[in-house]
């Protein structure tokens, strides 16, 4: 498959999403709203919930919208700084009850509307960063559908990174990247070629560290596969010592 067949697969709004995710893997989830200073972002959504009805997890993941309307309160999955503070919120409070952090991407990238800029978006993105990085909890990230620039990473600080088959992870978009090299956005195609922006890909490169399988599964048969998969990674991630686990991902993050 080339490249750009894979950037278009992983912008198909049917994918699975961060809530389908939850529902899947949590019982009693309680999801928490706004960050203390601005509004709460639709774009990111985050909260508490129980895997196996008793152990506690924090989850936090980026929702795009399955048609207009919803796309339109989601922002089309493009979190603002208020998105990324009520995560940095939420990352906090799960270092204080000790509980393991998932997070759940699909984004283009950050919000970078001139207003986005105005109530720092990039401030907000680099105190997610810290955060994450500092977390003494298990974390784990797995990358949904698009896995774009800053928008991304942000979330993806953890001690493992996984990604569905068909989605991307990029500092940019194969458009944006075009344009910028080419002038000429309508070169996308070759541009994904070039930007090693695939799953299979980055594992060999040895930035994310497993590809999960989406052969001809459904979003729930897919979810379904998922769930076990991270309570059996988190439980080891659990049985490390916590400065083996920060020092592990300070490592694997600085040979970028």
């Amino acid at each position: 498959m080339k490249a750009y067949e894979t950037v278009q697969k992983a912008r198909d709004i049917h994918r699975l999403s961060t809530i389908e995710m939850i529902n899947a893997l949590c019982t009693g989830f309680v999801e928490l709203h706004g960050d203390r200073a601005m509004k709460d972002e639709k774009s990111i959504v985050g909260g508490v919930g129980l895997i196996n009805k008793t152990d506690p997890i924090t989850i936090i993941g980026i929702q795009k919208g399955r048609n207009t309307e919803e796309n339109i309160r989601r922002n089309f999955g493009s979190s603002g700084p208020a998105g990324y503070r009520k995560a940095i919120r939420l990352m906090k409070q799960a270092e204080k009850f000790n509980r393991p952090v998932l997070t759940l991407i699909n984004t283009a990238g950050a919000n970078a509307t001139p207003e986005s800029e105005e109530y720092g978006i990039g401030e907000a993105i680099a105190t997610a960063l810290t955060t994450m990085s500092e977390l003494t909890v298990p974390t784990l990230a797995i990358i949904l559908g698009e896995g774009g620039s800053g928008g991304a990473i942000a979330l993806a600080l953890s001690d493992e990174v996984w990604m569905l088959e068909n989605s991307i992870y990029s500092i940019l978009s194969p458009e944006g990247f075009a344009s910028i090299l080419w002038k000429d956005s309508r070169l996308a195609s070759d541009a994904a070629e070039m930007m090693k922006l695939t799953a299979s890909e980055l594992l060999e490169l040895d930035v994310i560290d497993r590809v999960i399988p989406e052969a001809e599964m459904s979003n729930e048969e897919l979810a379904a596969y998922l769930v076990p998969e991270i309570v059996t990674a988190l439980a080891n991630l659990k049985t490390v010592d916590a400065n083996t686990r920060l020092a592990k991902r300070y490592d694997r993050f600085r040979k970028y």
